[in-house]
């Protein structure tokens, strides 16, 4: 674990005695320009402020670089790095012109030590270009929902065409954290790669500090330049709940994180809205045995609410058609339930047969004829 000066230690600790996270409390405010909390297993947006107002992200940028690399790349790829990338501006690796390295190397050197000169080698190596790796970060952004972005390089130096949103960096965030090789790369403290032809390696260590101070951090990604200020996009998991911090252009960058994080933690909580194989309703069954199946929910679903009097905000959509048709096999899919919260879409899970229903035959509908069926 790295060592902090005792004057930071001593700021942070001012910080979580004075401004403590209070059950049932409100968000107080924030320095941030822009910032979003973001309930990552439902999705839910726990904390807003001006989530698309359009800004510049600086190197939070290397959060897509990162996943177009995972998704269209192997860890093990080799790349030669060009006169382009090793001469790159800023913060850097300090990569050299025909040196070769893995992809594996150059996403360390990327998200840890946030590598400007690594994010050009990278988009070069995927797309063959920076140019044509920017648009495809804005193709990617597009497909994750991220509308209200644009990209004009991988790594986040300022262009008055490269912007994002609170809330397009949370789902951007968001989609990262469900890659586990993303989620192993952020979460690293330090890391050794190789420097051919020098007597020593090159040693990168993690810049986001809140994996020193904030129990359950897992990453993400710190930025600055001066036309963004200071921007991040943090990830922490406690009791099962991943809870993503955003905050663009935040002089008090990490209290803020701190703040937000504390806010979802402390005063939202996972209530059971419908448990697996619970019994939802009844469907009319034609041809059947018998004239009705029970639909059963596939899985459990939970959501996070500040008080149990929220869920008279939860409404349901049953999604069937009815009537089905006999045969049904138990446990067959035959519809979907939509979860809103406050008529917004909350989550959707499958509907399944409660009972094996097989289909009526010739004496069956003879006899229920007789019997007035």
């Amino acid at each position: 674990m790295r060592k902090f000066p005792l004057w930071f230690l001593a700021i942070v600790f001012l910080f979580s005695v004075f401004f403590p996270g209070v059950a049932g409390a409100e968000m107080g405010p924030i320095s941030a320009e822009a910032a979003v909390l973001l309930d990552w297993n439902s999705g839910r947006i726990l904390y807003a402020k001006n989530p698309h107002l359009q800004k510049p992200m600086a190197s939070t940028t290397k959060i897509m670089t990162a996943i177009i690399a995972l998704e269209r790349g192997k860890l093990g790829d080799v790349t030669t790095i060009s006169e382009k990338a090793a001469a790159t501006g800023g913060s850097s690796i300090w990569l050299e012109s025909g040196e070769k390295k893995t992809l594996e190397e150059l996403l360390y050197g990327l998200m840890l030590r946030s590598g400007n000169d690594a994010a050009v080698a990278i988009a070069e190596h995927i797309s063959g270009s920076v140019s044509a790796f920017a648009a495809e970060m804005i193709q990617r952004a597009g497909e994750l929902g991220a509308g209200k972005t644009s990209f004009r390089n991988p790594h986040g130096l300022h262009h008055p065409e490269h912007f994002t949103t609170a809330y397009d960096l949370a789902i951007i965030s968001a989609h990262a954290m469900g890659i586990k090789n993303f989620q192993k790369i952020i979460a690293t403290p330090q890391i050794t790669i190789s420097w051919p032809g020098h007597p020593w390696d090159r040693h990168l260590y993690n810049q986001n500090k809140l994996l020193d101070f904030y129990q359950g951090a897992e990453g993400i990604k710190t930025g600055w330049t001066t036309p963004a200020g200071r921007c991040f996009a943090g990830s922490a998991m406690r009791g099962g709940r991943r809870l993503i911090a955003i905050v663009l252009n935040a002089p008090q960058m990490w209290e803020d994180a701190i703040a937000l994080l504390d806010y979802g933690f402390d005063c939202f909580e996972l209530y059971p809205v419908v448990k697996s194989g619970q019994y939802l309703k009844s469907v009319a069954v034609e041809e059947g045995v018998t004239g009705k199946v029970e639909a059963l929910a596939s899985k459990s679903f939970s959501y996070p609410l500040q008080s149990e009097e929220e869920m008279d905000k939860i409404t349901y959509r049953f999604l069937i058609e009815e009537p089905l048709r006999a045969p049904i096999r138990e446990r067959e899919r035959i519809g979907e339930l939509e979860i809103y919260y406050e008529g917004e879409i909350a989550g959707s899970i499958d509907l399944l047969a409660g009972s094996e229903i097989k289909k009526i035959n010739f004496w069956g509908k003879l006899k229920k004829l007789f019997e007035g069926g």
